[in-house]
């Protein structure tokens, strides 16, 4: 992946064409062999790290700041003074799960407010550490035109995650990429789910509903359905796993619903978000992962009306884990739907399925850590007309 990135690049390509030992690594341009002298006045070499931000897979953008990262002992002047201008920030300083910096410099080019390009960039924090290097030996040099192999293609998305990069969350994401995630039914409040955790690195995403995409279901889903795809009839795990497959990789869908027949396949994932409405159904799944390693994820959302003619929404997301899964059950109707639930008639609540999914999102990071928790609930609703999120059952 990096040789494709920094071949598409002209401002990359032309520092490699110069010499440098280039590679882009999640999300970072990763600067190798930079020459420098060490407290004792030895050559040394070492790494240099910054977020790399792209416009397109084509168009590297200006950089978003003028720090750069460092891999190395500090750099010294060759009188052996420390190169106190660029000091800024000292270590370790975790960047992703490959790469940790020793130090950040910070030496922003005078009469300027940054970098007009990484080029500049690379060259101007070379040029620091490189010209102390030289006097003390001068053939030393960073244009090794040495190409770094490109590392095998494991992302989990088509194209550089320089998002995670820029924002200083590459190293957290190193949570997810190992879980195989599942979610059971990609109604409004399953497909927002999907949008959220598409955006993760996570190992995979496997997608359980029977249903056609169907008119009402546009909504209430995320993005915009196109008239082609209501008259193409999709499944919604062949519609949702196509769209989002364009972003990401390992997008499994199963045109099925979860039946007695199946259900133990969910035993097989880390996490399981489960957005149906159908309690024969949530009550199979309770019942044959209740002695299993999954954690359940569960989704519902329910909708009054008031005298007054105004709706009153719920949003509640519960969290059942093995060897924790008792309060489940009076939380959670486990009955077939046969009451009348406004929802399901009315389709124009999108935003409830939005904030349903993205609080059910929430407690699965906060889960894993990602998120710190100290609310450490086991059930949450949040009510429109109070605006609150109440909680209730703690973890232990």
């Amino acid at each position: 992946m990096s040789r494709s990135v920094i071949s598409l690049n002209p401002t990359l390509l032309d520092l490699r064409n110069q010499g440098f030992e280039l590679e882009v690594r999640e999300g970072h341009l990763v600067v190798h062999s930079i020459p420098y002298l060490n407290a004792q006045g030895e050559v040394k070499l070492g790494t240099f790290c910054c977020p790399l931000d792209l416009v397109s897979p084509e168009v590297v953008a200006a950089p978003a700041t003028h720090v750069i990262h460092f891999i190395g002992e500090y750099p010294h002047k060759h009188n052996g003074e420390k190169i106190a201008a660029i000091e800024y920030q000292a270590g370790p300083l975790p960047l992703t799960q490959t790469l940790t910096a020793n130090f950040a410099f910070s030496n922003k080019p005078q009469g300027t407010n940054g970098f007009t390009s990484f080029y500049d960039k690379v060259w101007h924090y070379t040029r620091i550490l490189w010209n102390e290097a030289r006097a003390a030996a001068a053939d030393v040099t960073p244009l090794t035109y040495k190409v770094v192999e490109a590392e095998s293609p494991d992302s989990a998305f088509q194209y550089e995650d320089t998002a995670s990069a820029r924002y200083g969350t590459t190293a957290l994401n190193g949570i997810f990429t190992s879980q195989r995630i599942a979610i059971v039914g990609l109604g409004g409040t399953g497909a927002y789910v999907l949008d959220a955790v598409a955006k993760t690195p996570v190992a995979e995403i496997h997608l359980y509903d029977l249903d056609k995409l169907q008119q009402h279901n546009a909504f209430r889903a995320p993005g915009a359905v196109s008239r082609e795809a209501l008259d193409a009839q999709y499944t919604k795990v062949d519609y949702f796993g196509q769209l989002y497959s364009a972003f990401r990789k390992h997008i499994v869908p199963h045109c099925i619903n979860v039946t007695e027949v199946n259900v133990d396949e969910l035993r097989d994932f880390d996490y399981v978000f489960l957005c149906v409405d159908k309690g024969d159904v949530r009550r199979l799944i309770y019942d044959r992962l209740a002695d299993s390693k999954v954690v359940i994820i569960d989704t519902g959302i329910d909708v009054i009306r008031t005298e007054d003619n105004q709706l009153i929404g719920t949003a509640r997301v519960t969290m059942s884990l093995p060897g924790q899964r008792d309060h489940v059950f009076e939380r959670i109707s486990m009955a077939d739907g046969n009451r009348e639930a406004l929802y399901k008639a009315a389709v124009q609540i999108a935003e409830l399925n939005a904030i349903n999914a993205q609080l059910a999102v929430l407690r699965w990071k906060r889960h894993c850590g990602f998120y710190y928790d100290s609310a450490r609930e086991l059930n949450a609703t949040l009510t429109t007309a109070s605006n609150k999120v109440v909680n209730s059952e703690q973890l232990p």
